[in-house]
């Protein structure tokens, strides 16, 4: 027996000294490996410059910069392009939603095995999904600077919070990898014309086009189910004085389907406030400033205050999976676009008329506030008819 528990007690010395190898020279997923997500800043962060040229920028969020992005396993990025500046074609290793921040102009979406492009007008708050491997290419032929967000699920990309673009074109595209004869066999060309093919392809990412080039005009059919205006489209929400909502869903823009997120759009007036709130259903939700500035608290485990801070146009910042965040908006008023880690989220609000308060139990509140019976009523006697905004005060 003593001989047995020898044995047992050296396989558990020798067990535990494996694993804490394999912690120290691996990245195994272990679950202890995870980030520790009371540690992890939640700061909003502005997007950084990757590559620009006379066409246009490439900007985008780093999980250096922001950890939740890996934790979450969520991706975020935006294209600024200038007059007859051209996105050329590319796909990504992750699927995604883009919203038009600013602007208006061209987009070529080619879906999955599809013989003809579906080249559609784009303009300031479209909302357009885009599953895995879509190819895509955006042009700017006003003089207005076109400016669209990205932002979308890493899960299955090649690396956890960063998009992986592959171009079909450019200094780094898919001609410049094959030999002229992989080429030339695969589209059938001549030496020469893989020559012109491959040599003349000099830049990367973003070009700018010559003026009176002839690209492709929009088609309003084209159009139809792959673009979702948000400043345009049926209200979900309206309260006056308070805020307004757009979600998009399978019903207005089926693709969302396929692309596995929820979005939407929510504009808060002066001085309204969001009622706090969380994800029931386990998801993570990716916040972009679109308009104006405000502040927001987010409330994690054991009550503590996470986050408390001013937020303005250009940051984003992650909500982890059912942390309580709440944001109230200064005198411009605040705007946010809104991705969440789930086609159809679920969210818990806890004031306002639909408030879980409601629904429990005024003596089981009454015994876990340690309060007086009057203080209970008064409690619950509040915000009876309010939704999820709530308007400035009044003096």
């Amino acid at each position: 027996m003593l001989q047995s528990e020898n044995n047992i007690m050296k396989f558990v010395v020798m067990f535990s000294m494996i694993l804490v190898t394999l912690v120290v020279n691996t990245h195994l997923p272990l679950p202890f490996q995870r980030y520790n997500i009371m540690e992890i800043d939640l700061t909003p962060k502005s997007s950084k410059s990757v590559y620009r040229s006379d066409g246009g920028s490439y900007f985008s969020w780093s999980p250096s910069d922001l950890p939740m992005l890996k934790e979450g396993n969520i991706g975020a990025s935006k294209i600024a392009l200038q007059k007859n500046g051209l996105a050329m074609p590319s796909y990504s290793d992750s699927a995604k939603v883009a919203y038009v921040l600013q602007g208006s102009g061209t987009a070529g979406i080619i879906l999955y095995e599809a013989e003809k492009e579906k080249v559609i007008a784009v303009k300031e708050g479209d909302a357009i999904a885009l599953p895995f491997g879509v190819v895509t290419w955006w042009f700017n032929k006003e003089d207005t600077e076109l400016v669209i967000l990205f932002m979308g699920d890493t899960t299955k990309g090649h690396k956890a919070g960063e998009f992986t673009e592959f171009a079909l074109t450019g200094a780094n595209g898919i001609f410049t990898g094959f030999t002229s004869e992989f080429v030339s066999r695969a589209w059938d060309l001549e030496e020469d014309k893989v020559k012109e093919l491959v040599g003349s392809q000099k830049s990367t990412g973003i070009i700018k086009v010559q003026d009176g080039f002839q690209m492709p005009e929009p088609s309003e059919e084209d159009r139809k189910g792959m673009a979702l205006n948000c400043l345009e489209a049926p209200l979900d929400v309206d309260i006056k004085n308070g805020g307004r909502v757009v979600v998009l869903n399978t019903k207005n823009l089926p693709l969302v389907e396929q692309v596995g997120l929820g979005a939407d759009l929510v504009r808060i007036d002066a001085g309204s406030m969001c009622s706090p709130g969380f994800s029931c259903d386990s998801a993570y939700q990716v916040t972009y400033i679109v308009r104006g500035s405000g502040r927001a608290q987010i409330v994690g485990v054991d009550g503590k205050r996470k986050m408390e801070i001013r937020v303005e146009a250009g940051n984003l910042f992650i909500v982890p999976r059912f942390f309580v965040v709440s944001k109230i908006a200064d005198e411009e008023g605040m705007d946010w676009f809104s991705i969440i880690s789930t086609p159809n989220p679920i969210f818990c609000h806890l004031a306002g008329r639909t408030s879980v308060w409601k629904a429990l139990n005024p003596q089981v509140l009454e015994a876990s506030f340690n309060v007086a019976s009057e203080t209970e009523k008064h409690f619950r006697s509040k915000r009876t008819n309010a939704e999820i905004f709530f308007p400035a005060p009044t003096n």
